[in-house]
């Protein structure tokens, strides 16, 4: 069944080339389908283009389906294109003509435009969610080990002493500032496209501010032309805050897969999660951190695939756009896989407080020691020489006592700062609002 269908044979390679794997990744439009379809056909009551009656019936077994796809029971029949033509063939099965009205003032562009924002805004919720968990699980390692200090490098040459709070909590603020990008998608995200149909409107006198009330949507996407155009725009934006997020998981990963190594020795993880070797009976490999490395990686190259897909389209619709659903989608899930790993992990890491006994760490207090010199009135350049003379001698003795104060420093991280920071982010997303709405819609 195609919502198109005219009566005419396609041909069943062009059919199987055109559809690919729209069945498969339709699944997860399938719950949000089904609410901007009753948000439709509230709205064309409202109109008169539904009776009372007919509206109530439709959003009966609209609700029905919505309950078979909660429970993971809903599927699309191998002869029907899309889960929206699965659905109103669901609908005029069951109540004839009246299912067929359902399309009345709806093009399968603003259809589908709609489901995949009520599907973006809906994981964007999850992924704030799983932010949030780690978010926290860091917050509280670094205020937990904030007395303990590690190596801190640069050009990965021991530079300067660092500690685990300042480690922890670095990650932490990372993750702020990749919310506040999240942010920025889920505000592109939040705009109803539903009645612009296939880009340019309808003849009906549709009541869009109605539909973008009744799905939770902050504002419309006003023109209808450009309502087309943030197809492939609200998939790129929020690629970005995924790749942001991405580039915090996968810098801590290679980070932890150095700290849990022998030579660093800083962090350990319990045996039961690491891996072995076929091989050599002593390894215990950090493969989490190294696939998280890997999967994060590439989400951080899902801007520019979705850049070169669609660069060069025109305005109006286009079939590549349906491409990035196989882009999107399965980054979603894995980027969610990624921050859930993650957090079991860190919720299981050891911290070696001992680190700085090896006698190679000594010369992380170089620069403490020039700073001394300089309270006492040395001037700084010839303060660095002098602790550089005792360097090259070998003379040069550390004192592994440091007074850091400043905001951000060793002894003054601003951790409470950062939460504040976050804490404001996380409240400008309005998802309990959102649901609210989307309750009401399915009562």
């Amino acid at each position: 069944m195609k919502l198109w269908d005219k009566g005419i044979s396609t041909n069943k390679g062009v059919t199987q080339f055109t559809v690919g794997n729209d069945r498969e990744l339709d699944i997860n439009l399938a719950p949000f389908d089904v609410l901007g379809t009753l948000a439709h056909i509230q709205m064309l009551e409202s109109i008169g283009l539904l009776t009372t009656t007919e509206w109530k019936q439709l959003k009966q077994e609209l609700i029905a389906i919505y309950n078979v796809i909660e429970q993971n029971r809903f599927s699309i029949d191998p002869e029907v294109e899309d889960v929206h033509s699965q659905i109103e063939f669901l609908l005029t099965q069951k109540l004839g003509n009246i299912g067929k009205k359902v399309h009345s003032g709806r093009s399968r562009n603003d259809q589908v435009l709609v489901a995949m924002k009520l599907y973006l805004r809906d994981e964007i919720k999850q992924l704030v969610q799983a932010i949030s968990t780690i978010f926290e699980t860091l917050i509280n390692l670094s205020d937990k080990h904030k007395q303990v200090l590690i190596p801190g490098y640069t050009h990965l040459q021991i530079a300067m002493p660092s500690s685990f709070g300042l480690w922890f909590g670095a990650y932490a603020e990372s993750l702020s500032d990749d919310l506040d990008l999240l942010l920025t998608a889920f505000q592109q995200v939040n705009q109803n496209p539903l009645g612009s149909a296939a880009g340019y409107g309808s003849s009906f006198p549709l009541n869009r501010q109605l539909t973008t009330d009744l799905l939770g949507f902050k504002a419309l996407n006003y023109n209808v032309v450009y309502a087309q155009m943030t197809r492939g725009k609200a998939e790129q934006t929020l690629s970005f805050a995924m790749a942001s997020v991405a580039g915090t998981l996968s810098k801590m990963a290679m980070d932890l897969c150095l700290y849990n190594s022998q030579n660093f020795g800083f962090v350990s993880f319990p045996d039961a999660f690491t891996t072995g070797s076929s091989i050599m009976p002593h390894k215990k490999n950090p493969d989490v951190w190294e696939l998280v490395r890997g999967k994060c990686n590439l989400i951080k190259a899902l801007p520019n695939q979705i850049a070169l897909l669609t660069s060069n389209l025109p305005s109006g619709y286009h079939r590549e756009l349906q491409l990035l659903k196989g882009l999107i989608i399965p980054a979603i899930d894995e980027l969610k896989a990624c921050l859930e790993i993650s957090q079991l992990m860190l919720a299981n890491i050891k911290v070696n407080p001992e680190v700085l006994n090896d006698p190679k760490y000594q010369y992380l207090f170089s620069v403490e020691a020039v700073n001394k010199k300089v309270l006492q009135g040395i001037p700084f350049r010839d303060a660095y020489k002098e602790v550089s003379t005792t360097i090259e001698s070998g003379s040069f003795k550390a004192d592994f006592k440091i007074e850091h104060s400043h905001e951000g420093s060793i002894g003054n991280l601003c951790n409470d700062a950062i939460k504040v920071k976050f804490d404001l982010l996380r409240a400008a997303f309005p998802f309990e609002k959102i649901e609210t709405a989307l309750q009401n819609l399915i009562k």
